[in-house]
């Protein structure tokens, strides 16, 4: 697998491209970015900085062509421009070379990820969360069952995309003896527990035929895909997301369940569990509680806001789907699977604190209804529009 950029040549090609000045090229200040991609911050003399993106390459030269994503969602906003308020959420995209699967970012130096601020300063402040619940609630009412946005991304996106969430519950179906030799010993325990529970993979199986595609989604709208501006307060634009690699017409539930997961996240990182846990039901979420150094009910009313100000942003949500908060607390239980996936694979273990987030994903699935007061806390009742059923 090769790149293409180095820090030798990555001059060299915003010249060519016309991005730098020739005594710009001379002067660049290169870093690397961490990422799955390899990311490079150019930083010219003036002080004004570009991210550069790039995908790793095959022996055949060929890449996974992941930033069509980002471009698509782009000239989405192009070619409507009756959509353009929806522009100033977005990043601000400068180039893109298909043939070398290179894209460039103005880089958003006032910026720092949302996971890091709320990790490092261990504070949740409900305004922040009303701010990405109106963004959110923006961008799928704006797009919300028209015809001519819909035929857009149809014709546009990869049907995987499209079909993101049902393709990953297919796959955990099918299930095979393969995978003994893909995963290291740990991840297998995760496929013992999850085939235990048969009511796990019947409320798996009803969530994938359930999902409805609707409206523009993200589809990957975790804390560290989201940007928050140094001084937020006083920001006019405060939030941005950013990573729409994944973006499709999808379901508007997928988008808010994944980002409630990843608020629970940081509380479920943070349990002191017992390495005695085993998988059965002597897991008890309320005893976990108290021993969380990142306490649920310190992350619950953030999680509050952010479903109230999408409620009360785009009201009309019920009506079209009375079961939409149901759906929304069963899709947050599905993101904690797919990250306890993206631990297995990447972190190559599956421990106590995975089965924990196994146990959580368990609740939000087969009891969303009990499952309120976890994910909403005290404030859970002023969600009145909830309605539950089937």
């Amino acid at each position: 697998m090769t790149l293409l950029l180095s820090f030798q040549n990555v001059g060299d090609y915003l010249l060519e491209q016309g991005l730098c000045s020739q005594s710009d090229k001379d002067n660049l200040e290169i870093k690397p970015v961490t990422a799955k991609n390899f990311n490079l911050l150019v930083t010219f003399p003036d002080g004004h900085k570009l991210l550069v993106k790039q995908e790793r390459h095959d022996q055949e030269g060929k890449a996974a062509g992941e930033f069509m994503g980002e471009v698509r969602v782009q000239n989405f906003l192009e070619q409507f421009p009756q959509l353009n308020d929806l522009r100033c959420f977005l990043p601000s995209l400068l180039h893109f070379d298909p043939q070398h699967s290179i894209i460039i970012f103005s880089y958003l130096d006032q910026y720092r990820d949302l996971a890091d601020y709320h990790t490092k300063e261990n504070t949740f402040p409900e305004a922040i969360a009303t701010t990405i619940g109106n963004i959110l609630a923006t961008t799928h009412r704006t797009t919300f069952n028209s015809q001519e946005y819909q035929d857009f991304f149809c014709h546009t996106t990869q049907p995987e995309l499209s079909n993101l969430v049902p393709h990953f519950i297919s796959g955990l179906e099918r299930i095979s003896p393969e995978i003994f030799g893909l995963i290291p010993a740990d991840g297998l325990k995760f496929f013992a527990l999850y085939q235990r529970y048969e009511s796990l993979g019947q409320a798996l199986a009803e969530l994938g035929n359930a999902f409805t595609p609707s409206c523009l989604t993200h589809n990957d709208l975790k804390l560290n895909n989201i940007l928050l501006h140094t001084d937020w307060q006083n920001s006019p634009e405060s939030v941005r997301l950013i990573d729409w690699e994944r973006s499709a017409w999808g379901d508007p539930a997928y988008d808010l369940g994944m980002l409630i997961a990843s608020y629970l996240q940081i509380w479920l990182s943070s349990l002191v569990i017992s390495p005695g846990i085993s998988g059965d039901e002597s897991f008890n979420l309320n005893e976990s509680l108290r021993l969380a150094t990142t306490p649920l009910d310190a992350i619950q009313p953030t999680i509050a806001a952010l479903s109230l100000a999408y409620l009360e942003k785009f009201p009309e949500i019920i009506q079209y789907r009375p079961n939409f908060w149901r759906r929304v607390v069963q899709f947050a239980g599905l993101a904690l699977i797919q990250q306890i996936q993206a631990m297995i694979q990447y972190q190559k273990t599956f421990n106590n604190t995975g089965i924990a987030f196994l146990q959580v994903a368990k609740s939000l699935l087969c009891r969303p209804e009990q499952s309120m007061p976890t994910v909403f806390g005290t404030a859970s009742f002023r969600l009145n529009e909830f309605n539950f059923a089937a």
